[in-house]
């Protein structure tokens, strides 16, 4: 299936200037996914070496009929990720 990028992640790619394949690398080697009750969308979430630290990175994405789209990608801050989980946004799939 082909991978696309949205606009925003693209921009979002140049603002914090983060290595343009990355995203891909993310969605396609991560192993901890969830659905986002919130936003209906799918993420995955890694840990990478970003900006010279070890750091959790989250993309979020859709499964579209041709392509699957990332739409957004940003480090998790500390407790992020767990305190989605444990709210109940983030279910894992």
């Amino acid at each position: 299936m082909r991978i696309k990028y949205s606009q925003h992640i693209e921009n979002r790619l140049r603002l914090r200037r983060i290595e343009y394949d990355l995203p891909r690398r993310i969605f396609e080697q991560s192993e901890e996914r969830y659905f986002d009750i919130e936003t209906g969308s799918l993420i995955a979430v890694m840990m990478v070496d970003l900006y010279n630290k070890n750091r959790e990175v989250m993309v979020a994405y859709v499964m579209e009929e041709d392509c699957t789209r990332l739409l957004t990608i940003h480090p998790l801050k500390e407790g992020q990720k767990e305190n989605r989980v444990n709210t109940g946004r983030w279910r894992k799939i």
